[in-house]
């Protein structure tokens, strides 16, 4: 599992927030309940997907040990470490660098990270003067073989429907705050085409090795709501 990152969305804060809002007002009770401790009981949807399961292992049509391997292989194998290399690369290697701003999909799949949920993938890079963020408006598509499994804020409707209206405002909720003469630009990923975020390299980095540099990366980064600190932890304002 990845470690815990500081710098992460808080999740639960922006839910709690974004629910205040007249465009939140129908966002799904299952979200608060996901973000409570064990002990709160799961929500009708998450209770029909866990009987469905298991009335499909009991006729023996479903094999609950391969479910727990497809679950580890997003969760533990294509998650966001992979990302985190594409970027390092990229940060590393200017030819590289151009080849996954020009093919996004090509690119990456010369590191091995392409299928199902990456057929099709646009990388957008943020500049001093630009800062991309990558929402899905109908549903949750997402680059799964860079960033694993999506966020539970990212597939809320609070996420989905304030990002592509108010961007800033909601960057802001989630603890990033872009300058006014930063341009913020929204993609909006889909069935056919997804996009990741090439993140600034920060500053004081230059003497870090590839994998120094991908420990520095977060899937956050990667999706647009974070900005990568600096080795010593502080970001750039």
């Amino acid at each position: 599992m990845d470690k815990p990152d500081p710098d992460s969305v808080d999740r639960r804060g922006f839910i709690k927030g974004a629910a205040a809002g007249a465009l939140t007002a129908g966002a799904p009770e299952a979200l608060h309940a996901q973000e409570h401790d064990h002990q709160v009981v799961p929500s009708e949807p998450a209770l029909r997907v866990k009987a469905l399961e298991s009335l499909l292992v009991e006729k023996g049509l479903v094999d609950s040990a391969a479910l727990d391997a497809l679950v580890d292989t997003y969760e533990n194998k294509v998650g966001p470490r992979n990302g985190a290399q594409v970027v390092a690369r990229a940060w590393a290697d200017p030819a590289y660098k151009q080849r996954l701003l020009d093919d996004g999909t090509t690119a990456i799949a010369e590191l091995g990270y392409s299928g199902q949920q990456g057929e099709k993938l646009t990388v957008v890079e943020n500049t001093p003067s630009v800062h991309n963020v990558i929402v899905c408006t109908l549903c949750s598509c997402y680059p799964w073989p860079l960033l694993g499994l999506p966020p539970v804020w990212y597939k809320s409707a609070a996420y989905r429907s304030r990002t592509a209206i108010d961007p800033r405002g909601v960057l802001r909720e989630l603890g990033l705050e872009v300058r006014d003469d930063v341009e913020v630009r929204v993609w909006d990923s889909n069935a056919a085409s997804r996009y990741f975020v090439l993140p600034e390299r920060p500053a004081g980095t230059e003497a870090l090795n590839e994998a120094e540099l991908a420990a520095l990366v977060t899937r956050d980064a990667m999706i647009g709501v974070a900005r990568i600190g600096t080795p010593n932890g502080s970001g750039r304002p």
